[in-house]
């Protein structure tokens, strides 16, 4: 593929990464299992069968997830030794690095949420509904030619912005993450070509359609609701619920104790 997500990652010679091509075997290994013996960070549970998404091959699945985003953790827990984000949780290394650890560590994010919004097609909240229709002349004409038209690798993301309230589409390089821009995300688009090129080459507008057909409304509704109530508070806690193996011992951006009982917006 002519994108290479770590080629332009500016990294000490002596730190070496994970840059491995084949993919993942689900039958015989998901993910790293969180231990009390691991505080690093570690993959995500996949949030849906990866035989039977309804936009994504499970082979593209196997790549995608089981070696891009893992290596993107592997890299973030490499880069993050000897540094003072060592002892950090994901969401103060994301707000605070900079260079190649931020760069991976973003994108062990912008993953994590992308799962959540294709895990599976839902319809969106009544709320949501109202405010989009508010806020946009015609959001899907927007959203999607914004994921097309997106020059190279980046993500597509609708956003509550921090001051105003209202929803708007951010259009990210990279790694780049909304949060850094006072925008909370609700709603995100791959537009990296690892993301659809097993499945449509380089049609990218095939898989955007595809994308914006089977969105998981409810989660980004859920998400939505919990941004207004709790503006970046609602995204430190999504953080901390995909990645609990990131709390005990970990220097933190907020209160990193996990509520007993509480609601993660990710969990179906």
């Amino acid at each position: 593929m002519p994108n290479n997500e770590l080629n332009d990652i500016e990294i000490s010679s002596n730190i070496e990464l994970d840059r491995s091509e084949e993919p993942i075997d689900f039958q015989q290994q998901d993910v790293k299992n969180y231990s009390e013996e691991n505080t690093m960070l570690s993959l995500r549970t996949l949030p849906f069968d990866p035989k039977s998404n309804a936009i994504i091959s499970e082979e593209t699945v196997k790549f995608h997830y089981g070696k891009h985003h893992q290596a993107y953790v592997n890299n973030t827990n490499a880069l993050s030794k000897g540094t003072e984000f060592e002892n950090a949780c994901l969401c103060k290394i994301i707000m605070k690095s900079e260079g190649g650890l931020y760069n991976n560590s973003a994108q062990v994010f912008n993953h994590d949420f992308y799962w959540d919004c294709i895990a599976k097609s839902s319809s969106m909240s009544a709320e949501l509904k109202k405010a989009i229709e508010e806020n946009f002349k015609d959001f899907k004409e927007e959203f999607i030619s914004s994921a097309n038209g997106l020059f190279g690798s980046g993500w597509v993301w609708l956003c509550v912005n921090a001051k105003t309230k209202k929803l708007e589409i951010f259009k990210a390089q990279n790694a780049e993450i909304p949060m850094r821009h006072d925008l909370l995300p609700i709603l995100t688009i791959d537009v990296w070509e690892h993301s659809y090129y097993l499945d449509t080459r380089n049609d990218r507008p095939s898989y955007v359609k595809k994308f914006f057909d089977n969105i998981n409304w409810e989660f980004v509704s859920k998400m939505y609701d919990a941004v207004l109530k709790d503006g970046i508070e609602a995204t430190k806690k999504y953080i901390r619920c995909v990645h609990p193996e990131m709390q005990e011992g970990k220097e933190c951006c907020g209160d990193h104790h996990h509520e007993e009982g509480h609601h993660c917006c990710h969990k179906h």
